[in-house]
């Protein structure tokens, strides 16, 4: 059976829904569709998400990520208020441990202040023991407009909104091809086709490979890094009250292990990042032959893996020995006991590399004729999803002429 829609949306998680509703939003009439591959919406990066709102006090002043994340962050509360979704704005410390840490920590305010990030304030130990009763640190930077929230239930509700503004949804449609034509695209699925005028490819962990299906594959690739958190147990929750940070080091390539509370009560711990052996591969022991032999033979991962091999060692260490993990996390909340944590959830982030071995560091939006692909959307996506759509949307209607 072949359908037919002005527009189809690849991809069901968070950013792929923002995007359609964004849409109808501003094209009441479109015949638009969106296809996912499983058969529930927002089930991988969506799901798997640690469910911070962030503020963006990190991101390079004048990135889309300073940008999106502060105008998605507002959005999204607005969209959670109108929606009776829960979230709370619990607060962020960005802790240095020692006066190595000051500069890193300035340059951090520095960001802030020229992205306006709001509510930022810089403390002493004293003022970092109110907050945090049970953290340790020496200097903080507390985001108090950093909060919580469940995401997956917020792509659930933006597709509520897209199937009450007349968009199709479709589950369980694994896109296996895309067919270009002067004047329409072909999806092929495994369940049948779709013709469209345009496309906007949100495949998250398969965009690259979505993208190569329209004839423009680029030169970057996809490489899963997969985190494992803990979980604190119910009697070790009360050592957390909000988001605990580290101060990053710009010379590795992820942030660290943290704590985060979450909308539930919980409280995570980590995550570490190692090499996912399936883009997939939620388990340490999940490995598609395939991908796996498709990472390591990349060029770019190749040269990544030389330049960080000292910290791959260590992260693989601290992955597979939960007293290494804890002593990490004792530098920030020292109470924590080995027995205070249970192996928890896990995500498989897509982290798009150049071929030079270098990660791509802001969201990437590619195109060619009638088709946009969401080349790379790391954290703050989720908080940013509704800017990130809403800036799609808007190229796409431009570029497109819908």
């Amino acid at each position: 059976m072949t359908e037919r829609f002005d527009l189809i949306v690849i991809g069901g998680g968070i950013v792929g829904l923002a995007t359609a509703y964004q849409l109808l939003l501003r094209k009441p009439g479109l015949r638009l569709a969106l296809l996912e591959k499983e058969s529930e919406l927002g089930t991988h990066q969506t799901g798997h998400n640690s469910g911070v709102l962030h503020a963006g006090p990190y991101y390079a002043p004048g990135s889309s990520k300073a940008r999106l994340c502060i105008e998605g962050k507002k959005a999204i509360q607005k969209f959670a208020d109108e929606h009776d979704i829960p979230y709370e704005l619990c607060g962020k410390l960005v802790v240095a441990l020692d006066s190595t840490e000051f500069e890193r920590l300035a340059n951090i305010k520095q960001r802030a202040t020229a992205n306006g990030v709001e509510g930022l304030e810089e403390v002493g130990p004293d003022r970092l023991r109110e907050i945090e009763p049970h953290a340790v640190g020496v200097r903080a930077l507390w985001s108090s407009n950093s909060g919580i929230i469940d995401f997956r239930r917020v792509a659930l509700a933006y597709g509520s909104e897209v199937r009450s503004r007349g968009g199709t949804i479709l589950t369980a449609q694994k896109v296996v091809s895309i067919r270009v034509t002067e004047s329409e695209r072909v999806v092929h699925t495994r369940s049948g086709d779709f013709v469209t005028r345009d496309v906007i490819s949100c495949g998250g962990l398969y965009s690259d490979r979505l993208a190569a299906m329209t004839g423009d594959a680029g030169d970057e690739r996809v490489v899963p890094f997969r985190g494992d958190y803990y979980t604190l147990k119910p009697g070790a929750r009360h050592l957390v009250r909000g988001l605990i940070y580290p101060v990053p080091d710009p010379r590795l390539p992820f942030l660290g292990v943290h704590f985060t509370k979450r909308i539930d009560g919980e409280v995570l711990a980590g995550p570490n990042a190692v090499l996912a052996f399936a883009r997939e591969g939620y388990r340490r022991l999940d490995i598609s032959p395939r991908e796996l032999a498709a990472t390591l033979l990349f060029p770019g991962f190749l040269r990544l893996a030389r330049t960080y091999l000292r910290t791959g060692l260590a992260e693989i260490w601290r992955d597979w020995s939960k007293r290494a993990f804890t002593a990490q996390l004792k530098r920030y909340v020292p109470e924590i006991r080995e027995e205070d944590l249970i192996f928890g959830p896990s995500g498989v982030r897509a982290q798009a590399l150049s071929a030079d071995g270098k990660m791509v560091d802001d969201f990437s939006i590619g195109e060619s004729p009638h088709v946009l692909h969401v080349r790379n959307a790391p954290s703050p996506a989720a908080t940013a999803s509704l800017a990130i759509g809403r800036e799609l949307a808007e190229m796409a209607i431009k570029r497109f002429g819908i």
